[in-house]
């Protein structure tokens, strides 16, 4: 059940971050790719600033504002 949790917090989590940054999202799998590959970003950050994301919508903050900071960085790189 922890991966399907986390695979659907991802989705959504890569789906705002979608909305956030571009005005859309990507397709089921790309948000799901994002908001995991968010998640590990937010989560590296948030312990760098020695922040905890407890619980579930913590754990969707996290994911999200990691997502957002992956889409930034992807599209600052984009753009050289």
């Amino acid at each position: 059940m922890g991966i399907i949790l986390f695979l659907l917090i991802g989705a959504v989590a890569g789906w705002l971050a979608g909305n956030f940054m571009k005005g859309g999202g990507f397709g089921v799998v790309g948000n799901i790719i994002v908001g995991v590959l968010g998640a590990v970003l937010g989560g590296f950050v948030f312990n760098l600033l020695g922040l905890s994301a407890g619980g579930l919508v913590g754990s969707l903050v996290m994911s999200t504002v990691g997502a957002v900071l992956l889409l930034y960085i992807v599209g600052v790189i984009k753009r050289l």
